[in-house]
């Protein structure tokens, strides 16, 4: 490994020290700092051969960490093809991750609203607009505004 090529290494390792990331987020960050294509293609491979670097551990993290914002499935699917994951990695760690999307959209929607039997359509369209933007499809939604939910 010439010394270009170390410091490249150097920085991916730091930059996978603070938090995982995902092989086109490193990319990304290491042509930011001006290293070139082989050099870059090399310590990315070398990352993942020796598994410090892989997309489904990235994922199923991202995953975990959306959930616990109380975001829902479509915006996680959003946030992993921002970050490069392969869809199929995707929807296998949204698989995995094993959590009722309709119960969430409910805790969303209690954690920021309170219960009321009648709404005004403009309040109604409010809360539905605050519920698609956390990601969650219509059945989600109307799940999470049923009075009981049952």
């Amino acid at each position: 490994m010439n010394e270009d090529e170390q410091q490249a290494w150097d920085s991916a390792l730091r930059l996978l020290s603070r938090r995982e990331h995902s092989r086109r987020e490193l990319l990304t960050k290491l042509r930011q700092r001006q290293f070139s294509e082989p050099q870059i293609t090399r310590v990315l491979d070398r990352l993942e051969q020796q598994n410090w670097l892989r997309d489904s551990r990235f994922a199923a993290l991202l995953v975990r960490q959306q959930i616990l914002k109380k975001h829902g499935p479509m915006r996680i699917r959003a946030e992993l093809f921002q970050k490069g994951v392969a869809q199929s990695l995707g929807e296998q760690a949204l698989a995995e991750a094993e959590v009722d999307w309709f119960e969430l959209a409910k805790t969303c929607y209690l954690s920021r609203f309170a219960p009321e039997p009648t709404l005004l359509p403009k309040e109604r369209a409010r809360r539905i607009r605050y519920l698609q933007g956390r990601g969650f499809n219509h059945e989600h939604i109307q799940y999470a505004m049923s009075r009981d939910g049952d």
